[in-house]
């Protein structure tokens, strides 16, 4: 998908792949990069898959942010999103890796039905849902 106008660019510097480390432009990102435990390495940094999950759950309720408004609707400040990342080999002897991605999506006071609609509006907005669409499987839940 195309974006009309860059209205913000991101810029960061990786060395070392998954057993280095990650700078943005501005410095404010300054992170170690270990692979987990789980995948031979001793889980004392971070990993793109972590990254990957609090990216998403982070623009994921800026979206929900944009579809309440446009529904003259306040988001409880109280949401919170618990975002799961699973890596693994591709299925069907595909070749190559992949990622699966579960949002949990925790809105408060709101009713339950109300709030599955919003998910789902926010679901087609969000940037990260856009550019995953069709390509990584992306399960959505409402607590």
């Amino acid at each position: 998908m195309a974006i009309e106008k860059k209205v913000y660019t991101a810029h960061a510097t990786v060395t070392g792949g998954r057993d280095g480390e990650a700078k943005s432009d501005d410095g404010n990102l300054d992170i170690k990069l270990q692979m987990p435990k789980e995948m031979g390495g001793t889980g004392a940094g971070t990993n793109p898959e972590q990254l990957f999950a609090a990216g998403y759950a982070a623009c994921f309720i800026g979206a929900l942010k944009h579809v309440f408004g446009e529904h003259k609707l306040r988001l409880d400040p109280g949401v919170f999103i618990n975002s799961a990342v699973s890596f693994g080999p591709l299925a069907h002897g595909a070749r190559g890796f992949g990622i699966e991605v579960a949002l949990e999506v925790h809105i408060p006071n709101l009713d339950h039905a109300k709030a599955l609609e919003m998910v789902h509006a926010a679901h087609e907005v969000c940037p990260y849902s856009n550019a995953t669409r069709n390509n990584v499987d992306v399960t959505l839940t409402v607590a």
